[in-house]
């Protein structure tokens, strides 16, 4: 059976648990859609038919286990004494570093004690990783991806924070420097978190502790084993076996090479060619005395090959991941698939290849001998072949992407995908543009955004022209607004429409998709961005394009509509009404979204909170089919999901906005820093009190876990966790809001028009519930004040309202009569402007018609506390505050 990702074991163990998939993606964040591409991974893996058959089977597997655990191939022999002082030096400390030259058998000990341990955890081979990626490979082990604006490396923090692992890093030596640094982050991040590494020298890590493999002491024991794996009879005198050992220093992998040739040669055949050859390298001054033996039997193996067998070796060296059938079939187009078939089983009879599964590979140790062994000519050749293997598998993987059986293929062959791309020169390339594009789709399917950006942006330049580049250009900035990185996506498409000027409607459209991203998602400098210089690219993109191009001609129609809707973050309505109509023609359901939102947010900051939500309602029927792995819709999908939670809530739908929070299909709804706040804003609106001060809580500490990142969008959700805390009378109300003005950054909620009303309304809403009467002036006239973001304006006025006529304010009259219009356009606003014109009036059945409007809408607290103001079910009431522990 293939390795369970950390992942998949989560997903196991709820199937085990007999939990539906909209139970386990609600449970663990996820999609519906990624739970069942993990569940049809996992009837695979374990060659079951049915989900009730995994359940059954997975009942004695549950809990997360060490992922990626290499299966021993053959009898471990030996190494006890090492094994224990592997597993003692563990105990003493979180870092352990088993050292040793190639071939000594580093990785097959810290296997075997990784699997005595049964620690959770990932087994993390770094063989085929590049410089860059260790923390990609250990978060890929562990089943993590990237989290925008969360950093990989945080991400992976954050996961290893919670529980004991265990890591082991294979193979360091080649990244040894970065290796360290990760391990000390690690080490000082989470405290139960144990590494051991594999490596041919010290990572140089403070307190790390190291176990040097000396020769091993078992030697003819390996031997013999091996040697009857190869003929059952084997016998040898041991003076002979202890002779053969000793010349080979003791070193497993080339006593296994050695033992692997018995059959053909004998003892005393074997022991003659061993004197050869190591009197061949006795003299030779570049050969390490501590490698001679190795290197004296591994190429002595190879001189026994025959003509193909050695031709098949030395090609297949250039893959440094490993190989199945097709990839070692590709280094050699001359030869049948069943002939290359036959040369594999042969090698690895001769233990020069290593089969696991449908998979090859070549030990490091013999596929850098093979390296050396092609000659300049061949080596041009063989990378040749390997650039068109990885060109057409990550073409093949590209068509499945709409499957669920694409995610492993495509992390087996990865390594092998990134080196080939990274081994071409940056200038025009056919096959190397072909494999940057596929690398670019692929890794943005696989969450892997910032790698994603960048094989978009390798393919720009090895594109065969200026328009083709522009297109990669486009892909990458695509890339960029999905994960909420709008200074660099604007950047890529000004310097796109700088590579397109041979096409003007390709410029056009990228000057209007630059002018739509610095107003529709405006962060950082692109609030800068004056005025003048939107305008003047919105002209050239109009004065670029060709006539007779619909999608065009409704790009240019949307970056009309945001350019001048007077503000960033503000579109005109009538030339947002023109964008849809042109949109609307092209059929493509990507643009109509796009545009679809100029009109949302026109209508929005309009204060026309209904037709904001009709149109996110449609958005949502848009986004249902589109690809979620395509960078050209994946903006769209995410926005619509992002608005379809806040214009419910704008409504005051709270049913709705509850079923779009849980939402099974969000693609970035496992993002914490997304979920929880639209959860914490729910559950504060619906008296879900315990579970909104609980994810508040988690939401703090990552956010605070993770450097305090600028994500000004979560600074309302603690405002809202801020009211659940003021309405207990706990003491954390001014906590929270001044939790609240620090993730908005800001020391004042005047300069933050994304808080003020959320603000606002939490202060109202504890005042009414507190009766704290002397702040009724100040909150009424914060509240009634223009707000520039009014998705929470009416629950702030209304609240404001009745607070004034619970303080007895002169103008408490006026300001119902203000808020009707809010009510108009908010449910919750409505219900409770009803009950405040009761109270004012002590009107018994008006406030009954107002808990019953609260009880509608799922606002439990709301629904009590009203009934808390008619005398006859105040009893009642007061036993369900109790419950909400509201005093």
């Amino acid at each position: 059976m293939n390795e369970v990702s950390a992942r998949e074991a989560e997903v196991l163990e709820a199937v085990a648990a007999h939990r539906s998939n909209a139970q386990i993606a609600g449970a663990l964040h996820i999609s519906v859609r990624t739970v069942e591409s993990h569940v049809s991974s996992l009837l695979r893996k374990y060659g079951v038919t049915d989900r009730r058959e995994l359940a059954d089977l997975a009942g004695s597997r549950r809990g997360p286990g060490m992922s990626g655990l290499p299966a021993g191939r053959t009898t471990f022999v030996g190494r006890s004494t090492e094994a224990t002082a592997v597993r003692t030096a563990l105990g003493q400390s979180r870092l352990v570093t088993l050292l040793g030259p190639g071939g000594m058998g580093k990785t097959r000990l810290a296997a075997v004690v990784a699997a005595e341990l049964g620690s959770a955890g990932a087994f993390v081979d770094l063989v085929p990783v590049r410089d860059g990626l260790v923390a990609r490979a250990v978060a890929t082990a562990l089943g993590l991806t990237e989290r925008p604006p969360q950093s990989l490396e945080q991400v992976l923090i954050e996961h290893l924070q919670q529980g004991r692992w265990l890591l082991v890093l294979d193979n360091c030596e080649h990244l040894v420097d970065e290796v360290a640094v990760l391990a000390e982050r690690l080490l000082r991040t989470c405290p139960e978190v144990t590494i051991l590494a594999t490596s041919r020298e010290r990572l140089g890590v403070p307190a790390e502790a190291t176990v040097l493999l000396p020769p091993l002491d078992a030697a003819t024991e390996l031997f013999s084993d091996r040697a009857r794996a190869v003929d059952p009879a084997f016998t040898a005198p041991a003076d002979d076996l202890a002779e053969i050992c000793a010349r080979l220093d003791g070193m497993p992998l080339a006593i296994e090479l050695a033992a692997a040739r018995i059959g053909s040669l004998g003892a005393d055949g074997l022991q003659a060619a061993l004197d050869d050859r190591l009197r061949l390298l006795a003299g030779g001054r570049g050969v390490d005395a501590r490698h001679r033996s190795l290197a004296a039997v591994i190429g002595w193996s190879y001189e026994l090959l025959d003509d193909q067998e050695r031709l098949l070796f030395r090609r297949l060296s250039i893959y440094v991941g490993g190989f199945d059938l097709d990839a070692a079939s590709a280094t050699s187009p001359e030869l049948g698939r069943g002939e290359v078939a036959d040369l594999l089983g042969r090698l690895t009879d001769k233990s020069l290849t290593v089969r696991r599964g449908s998979r090859w590979r070549l030990l490091e140790t013999i596929r850098e001998f093979a390296r050396e062994q092609l000659t300049e000519g061949e080596l041009g050749t063989a990378q040749d072949r390997w650039m068109r293997w990885a060109a057409d598998t990550a073409a093949a993987l590209e068509n499945r992407l709409d499957s669920a059986d694409w995610e492993q293929p495509y992390d087996e062959v990865a390594g092998d995908l990134r080196a080939a791309l990274a081994a071409t020169a940056a200038e025009p390339d056919p096959q190397a543009h072909r494999l940057a594009r596929s690398l670019g789709h692929l890794g943005f399917a696989r969450r892997e955004f910032r790698e994603s950006i960048g094989h978009y942006r390798a393919a720009a330049e090895r594109a065969p022209d200026g328009v083709a580049a522009a297109l990669d250009l486009r892909s990458a900035a695509d890339a960029t607004l999905a994960i909420s990185d709008a200074e660099t996506g604007v950047q890529l498409l000004l310097d796109a429409a700088d590579r397109a000027v041979a096409d003007g409607n390709v410029r056009a459209t990228m000057l209007a998709l630059a002018v739509i991203a610095a107003n529709r998602y405006p962060t950082g400098s692109l609030y800068d961005l004056s005025r003048e210089r939107s305008q003047e690219l919105l002209q050239q993109a109009v004065d670029s394009a060709r006539p007779g191009d619909s999608q065009v001609t409704a790009l240019l129609a949307t970056a009309k509509a945001w350019e001048h809707g007077g503000r960033r973050i503000g579109a005109d309505p009538e030339l947002a009404q023109e964008a849809v109509d042109a949109a609307r023609r092209t059929g493509d359901p990507v643009l109509i979204a796009g545009a679809l939102d100029a009109l949302t947010v026109a209508a929005g900051n309009a204060g026309r909170l209904r037709d904001a939500r009709s149109y996110a309602v449609e958005r949502m029927r848009l986004a249902g089919p589109l690809p979620r792995h395509e960078p050209y819709a994946a903006a769209e999908i995410i926005d619509a999901f992002h608005v379809a939670p806040t214009t419910a809530t704008a409504v005051g739908d709270l049913p709705a906005a509850l079923a779009a929070v849980g939402a099974a299909d969000d693609p970035v709804g496992d993002h914490p820093y997304i979920s929880l706040p639209r959860m914490i804003r729910v559950e504060a609106l619906t008296g879900q009190f315990d579970a909104c001060v609980e994810h508040a809580d988690a939401l703090w500490d990552r956010w605070q876990g993770a450097g305090s990142p600028p994500i000004e969008w979560m600074a309302s959700a603690l405002s809202a966790a801020a009211m659940v805390h003021g309405l207990r009378d706990d003491g954390l109300f001014d906590v929270w809001q001044s939790r609240a003005l620090e993730v908005g950054r800001c020391t004042d909620v005047e300069d933050a028009p994304w808080l003020a009303a959320p603000y606002t309304f939490a202060r109202a809403r504890v005042a009414v519930q507190l009766g704290a009467v002397e702040e009724a002036t100040d909150i009424a006239r914060r509240a009634f004040a223009d707000f520039s973001e009014r998705w929470w304006a009416p629950y702030a006025r209304a609240a404001a309202a009745e607070l004034a006529v619970v303080a007895a304010l002169p103008e408490a009259s006026d300001l119902l009569a203000a808020t009707a219009p809010e009510a108009a356009e908010n449910d919750w606003a409505a219900a409770c402007l009803t009950r405040a014109t009761a109270r004012s009036t002590d009107d018994r059945e008006a406030l009954l018609s107002a808990a019953d409007a609260f009880k509608d809408l799922g606002a439990r607290f709301e629904w009590v506390s009203t009934l808390a103001l008619v005398p006859d079910r105040a009893a009642e009431a007061r036993a369900e505050l109790a419950v909400l522990q509201v005093p």
